[in-house]
């Protein structure tokens, strides 16, 4: 799984140099770039193993995969601004709006949105204008007020709630907040070719809430690894999470659990969809 993701990560920094070559070096362009850097590259991989199980090329693929990088770069630029959750750091490095300005960290954020569209919808994506007009209409559903905007604004409203949140609704809350890019990024390769996305659909939802709880999990064993101790900004604000609610124990096998959902869900594509099956463990496994 380690030399898949790494070689997306290489794909992806390399298209993104390319694309953005031609924006100058003010300070929004700049800012996209810091913006991009960095990551996993998890939900790329996604959609450049989805578009493999339907013959998608990988030149091709690599449009709409760095399209959902630069959407979930814009939610976390945002996310992070005083007005939200107010971060300083991001993945060891000062947040946009502490390195520029929140102005810039604004407008960059506005810009990789814009971006995320234009690489979905870009001709030498998808083969053929119908399927890249669904890439970008249901990215549009995705990234928005029903997908992960909606979840944002439920966790925001978390915060002052009288009472922590409910299983059920956290689990909504997180189904929106993250789920949903992340069922956009598996489906791809599926409305790249025209093909069904039903299966894929199945092994993202699973996939999804795996990736929060293991979040959870992280947070609540923390830097120390001090198994039950809560140093997640969440957790410290007394916030329901999925360890909080279930426990660390049942947290896991939650997760692990779902991981497997995740894994039979695409049966029906046999040995060709053996990454997406690693790469449901390894996101289980990741500590950070």
């Amino acid at each position: 799984m380690a030399a898949a993701l790494a070689a997306t990560s290489d794909a992806v920094g390399a298209h993104f140099a390319d694309v953005l070559g031609s924006f100058g070096d003010d300070d929004v362009a700049q800012a996209m770039r810091y913006a991009l850097e960095g990551g996993k590259r998890i939900r790329a991989c996604l959609v450049i193993e989805g578009a493999r199980l339907f013959g998608q090329p990988s030149e091709r693929a690599i449009w709409p995969a760095c399209a959902i990088e630069a959407m979930h770069a814009y939610s976390l630029v945002h996310d992070d601004l005083p007005c939200m959750d107010d971060d300083a750091m991001r993945r060891g490095r000062p947040t946009l709006h502490v390195q520029w300005d929140e102005a810039t960290a604004v407008l960059a954020g506005d810009a990789l949105q814009a971006l995320a569209f234009e690489l979905a919808a870009h001709p030498d994506g998808a083969e053929g204008a119908e399927h890249r007009a669904g890439l970008a209409l249901s990215l549009a559903r995705a990234a928005g007020g029903q997908g992960m905007v909606l979840g944002q604004a439920l966790d925001i409203a978390a915060e002052t709630a009288h009472a922590p949140l409910s299983l059920d609704q956290i689990t909504a809350l997180q189904r929106a907040k993250t789920g949903a890019l992340i069922g956009w990024a598996a489906t791809a390769g599926a409305r790249m070719a025209g093909a069904d996305p039903a299966p894929l659909g199945g092994y993202a939802r699973a996939l999804g809430l795996a990736f929060q709880i293991q979040d959870d999990v992280i947070d609540a064993t923390g830097d120390e690894g001090t198994a039950g101790k809560a140093v997640g900004k969440d957790a410290a604000a007394g916030k329901a999470t999925f360890v909080s609610l279930l426990g660390l124990d049942a947290a896991r096998a939650r997760a692990a659990g779902l991981a497997e959902e995740a894994c039979d869900a695409i049966s029906c594509y046999g040995e060709a969809a053996e990454t997406l099956r690693q790469l449901a463990r390894f996101v289980i496994s990741r500590q950070s």
